[in-house]
């Protein structure tokens, strides 16, 4: 795979954030990261992790140095997944996606087998928007078990309010399994191939709950910028969840009102980009806890809202052979 082939992934910066102090590319953040989890925490699981096959890995480590920041944990699928349950996380929600048509197939199958390979992943699936045979990709993917389906609007050039999403957002409302994008309009980059502003805005996104009123639809990045539009979505529509990605981790300089977290609090989900970060894997967990947070919003927040939205119990967390 070349380089240039591949559009960037998740969580670079471009304007307006770059205009707010921040230069591409970025340095890492060099902060203390802890040995585990703290025992006192409610069960914590990542709804936002991202694996690939080694090579599509590498790809995406290349993009950032170039483009990005250094990636800090340049870890493969299975040290990922030691790394983070080592440590104390009971859960994840793994996320892969298709910069090209062509690939979902062979990607979905990969994740599927992951996720077979231990009970605590649960992989989510992939499609190109408008490739030939889209359902029936998503179809096979959820017959090999995979509990729903990522997007990404940036890397994939393609508006949440496009027609070629209405025979995925069907699928994902036929399986009643829910779809993860990428709708916000941060984090952006220049090196994207796309205007990311005209692609994507809250009343875009807005269109979709309405037209699909099944859909399950959470948008990561807790919808970043437009934070408070998606505190009005959320108020307005029973099908909409977010999730914290980076936007929790006191990173960017961007502020997040905490009303977001607070007018539908059991439809957050907590969630971090691991490996792609440029800062210790435990940084979004801490500042989460640091905003004290009731003990039940917080249990939500940090596992259980993800739990009930993936269909998962909590208790089902024993590694497969």
């Amino acid at each position: 795979m070349r380089l240039e082939e591949l559009p960037g992934p998740l969580c670079c910066v471009a304007a307006p954030l770059a205009e707010r102090g921040m230069k591409l590319p970025l340095a890492a953040v060099n902060d203390e990261e802890g040995p585990r989890l703290p025992l006192s925490l409610p069960p914590v699981v990542d709804a936002h992790v991202h694996l690939f096959p080694d090579a599509m890995f590498e790809a995406i480590w290349k993009w950032f140095d170039t483009y990005g920041w250094p990636i800090r944990y340049k870890l493969k699928t299975p040290q990922t997944l030691e790394f983070l349950f080592s440590r104390g996380v009971t859960r994840v929600v793994a996320l892969h996606y298709s910069h090209k048509p062509g690939m979902a197939a062979a990607l979905n199958q990969y994740m599927a087998q992951v996720a077979k390979q231990d009970a605590r992943v649960i992989g989510l699936a992939t499609v190109f928007p408008g490739e030939p045979g889209a359902r029936g990709i998503l179809r096979d993917a959820f017959a090999q078990g995979l509990r729903g389906v990522k997007l990404h609007c940036h890397v994939q050039a393609f508006s949440p309010d496009s027609p070629e999403l209405n025979e995925i957002y069907e699928a994902c409302v036929e399986a009643d399994l829910p779809l993860v994008m990428h709708a916000g309009r941060e984090p952006s980059s220049p090196a994207y191939k796309v205007d990311v502003y005209s692609l994507c805005a809250a009343e875009r996104v807005e269109r979709v709950l309405k037209q699909h009123p099944k859909l399950k639809l959470c948008v990561p990045h807790l919808g970043a910028d437009e934070f408070e539009a998606y505190a009005d979505l959320l108020e307005r529509h029973e099908n909409l969840w977010l999730d914290t990605t980076m936007m929790g981790a006191n990173f960017f300089p961007i502020e997040v009102p905490r009303r977001l977290f607070e007018v539908r609090p059991e439809r957050i989900l907590y969630g971090t980009d691991f490996p792609n970060l440029p800062y210790a894997w435990d940084r979004e967990v801490k500042h989460l806890v640091s905003m004290k947070f009731r003990d039940d919003l917080e249990a939500g927040l940090l596992g259980q809202n993800a739990l009930r939205l993936y269909g998962s119990s909590e208790g089902a967390g024993t590694p497969q052979g």
